[in-house]
């Protein structure tokens, strides 16, 4: 590939995600595991009701902490949203879901704070959640309606909190070509495999666009991260 091909590429490269990747780095660089300390403690978490949940006496405490169906009373489901992102789900592999906290969570705990991490995975998990009894209401028939069966689907793990992470970092760090490439693929999820959680994914991720344009409208000037252009260290002088 030739450097005039390779010049756009690498100016596309530091607009889009070297502010991100900087954040990160230096992140890491200085403080290693430190940086997450959140995060770790959410894939121990995960770890631990997987293995509890999978034992003869353990599965039944967990789905009274952390199971959320569209079938249980609201303010049940409210009780139990704050542990439901640390449950795995029981139809897909646990790896998947620590490897997601891992990548997601720790880039949202180094570039937004631990608490903003957890306040906006919550508000894409209840996001969800409220999809999940508004659709059923709706019925199978509208176009953002859902079947009766889904009224007992087990709804936990932390997808919708990893999506509308996902969303915000990427509005925060300007790498809106990212953020939409997320979308277009949450998208296709529902249009090639129509199920709760790939619908639940876009109302995680319309409300988090939510908080987005009331931050961009009314928050502080900064909510939004710098544009960092890192130079280049300078050549070492020469011999005298």
């Amino acid at each position: 590939m030739t450097s005039w091909t390779t010049a756009p590429l690498r100016r596309f490269a530091r607009r889009e995600w070297g502010p991100l990747f900087w954040t990160i780095r230096d992140a890491l660089v200085r403080d290693k595991w430190r940086a997450i300390p959140m995060t770790i403690g959410a894939v121990c978490l995960t770890s631990f009701f997987q293995v509890v949940q999978n034992t003869s006496w353990g599965f039944q405490p967990v789905q009274n902490l952390g199971s959320v169906k569209a079938v249980d009373p609201l303010w049940l489901a409210l009780l139990r949203t704050p542990l439901s992102l640390f449950v795995p789900a029981l139809d897909l592999p646990v790896w998947g879901a620590l490897a997601q906290i891992l990548l997601v969570f720790g880039i949202s705990e180094i570039c937004i704070g631990w608490w903003r991490t957890l306040l906006i995975g919550y508000v894409a998990t209840l996001a969800g959640t409220t999809y999940a009894r508004i659709g059923l209401s709706l019925g199978p028939d509208h176009p953002f309606g859902l079947p009766v069966s889904d009224r007992i689907v087990n709804d936990t793990g932390p997808s919708a909190a990893v999506v509308g992470l996902a969303i915000y970092v990427c509005w925060r760090y300007r790498a809106y070509l990212t953020g939409a490439l997320v979308i277009l693929v949450m998208t296709g999820e529902v249009l090639f495999k129509d199920n709760l959680a790939g619908k639940e994914h876009l109302a995680a991720i319309a409300a988090v666009m939510a908080v987005c344009t009331v931050r961009a409208k009314w928050g502080p000037a900064r909510s939004r991260a710098p544009v960092v252009r890192r130079q280049p260290p300078p050549p070492p002088p020469g011999p005298a």
